[in-house]
């Protein structure tokens, strides 16, 4: 694709320079997964909150937890169980003898980097409290609005295979992930260094061994630089195609918002950035459409009787959408 000659060229150096070494920084621990990294670093960049999903044991927990370690603003963690109440995640009204006056202690959420582990453990009241604080980075309490801090980022984790004592997440929530990210399982030779870097104690032991290199304001500057890239219109019709074609697909029960849009079109500017370059390709949409679409889409009964897969039908619509040259 060539690029706008009037287009003023990016210097994208610094952040390319960060992406190599937080991915260093993380490899030090977790084998192999370089497309998930990469991955987790546009949630970052285009400010978005990211559901990740695998079974048991692959670390999924440890890879959110490598990614706040590579960047130094606060973190926490929320672990969900179904006796979970709203007030645990978001705060509640503490009674200050001392002025004879309620005060708001905050929860768990105020925070930068916030690591919610078995998400969908939780019932609907408490997936309810998250809605306002993932889409407007604001908690309302007793009609007083607490703003989140900058950056404010939401990294859930789930388990697809264990359904007993767990809760579907309603879609008004799952449209407020930019990504699902699915983990699969090791090859035979990255368990092999896995064996490895847990003999040498490296899992146990990462926050000796893994250091921050982004600050806020790092994260601040890269967002801008990452909002400024160029983006031919072709490029946005395509994104507009992918997303119509969802509604109108006899395959899907439900299609994708507007959100999605959005998504795929910041997600697909940040995953160009950190691949060295300062405008969009049709290839960089492609390769974020999956995680941007396959927690949005709902196929009908009879697809899935049919053993039909959301990623499937994703491919399909990719290959009848026409690619802009």
């Amino acid at each position: 694709m060539e690029e706008s000659l009037n287009t003023p060229r990016t210097d994208l150096t610094n952040l390319n320079g960060a992406v190599q070494r937080i991915r260093e920084e993380i490899g030090k621990v977790i084998v192999g997964q370089h497309q998930l990294v990469d991955m987790l670093l546009a949630g970052v960049f285009a400010d978005g909150h990211i559901l990740i999903e695998g079974v048991p044991g692959v670390a999924k927990t440890l890879a959110a937890k490598l990614l706040a370690r590579t960047i130094d603003v606060q973190f926490s963690r929320i672990q969900f169980t179904p006796d979970l109440m709203p007030s645990d995640v978001l705060g509640t009204s503490v009674f200050n003898p001392q002025t004879t006056s309620f005060q708001y202690k905050y929860g768990p959420i105020f925070s930068n980097i916030i690591l919610i582990d078995e998400i969908n453990r939780s019932p609907a009241k408490t997936q309810a409290a998250l809605f306002e604080v993932m889409e407007e980075k604001q908690v309302t309490f007793d009609g007083v609005t607490y703003q989140m801090p900058t950056p404010f980022m939401v990294l859930a984790t789930q388990n697809p295979v264990e359904h007993e004592g767990t809760y579907r997440l309603p879609e008004a929530q799952l449209d407020r992930f930019m990504f699902k990210i699915e983990i699969k399982y090791p090859s035979p030779q990255e368990e092999v260094k896995i064996l490895e870097y847990a003999h040498e104690g490296r899992t146990v032991n990462f926050k000796n061994i893994v250091h921050p290199i982004l600050s806020a304001n790092d994260i601040a500057m890269y967002r801008a630089q990452i909002n400024g890239l160029h983006i031919e219109t072709k490029i946005m019709e395509f994104i507009a195609g992918i997303v119509q074609e969802t509604r109108n697909n006899k395959s899907l029960y439900l299609g994708a918002s507007p959100r999605a849009s959005v998504a795929m079109l910041k997600s697909a500017k940040a995953i160009a950035a950190i691949n060295g370059r300062d405008f969009v390709t049709p290839d960089d949409v492609i390769s974020v459409a999956h995680a941007v679409l396959r927690h949005r889409l709902i196929l009908t009964p009879e697809k899935e009787m049919e053993g039909i897969t959301i990623d499937e039908t994703i491919d399909a619509i990719l290959k009848k959408i026409e690619v802009p040259r």
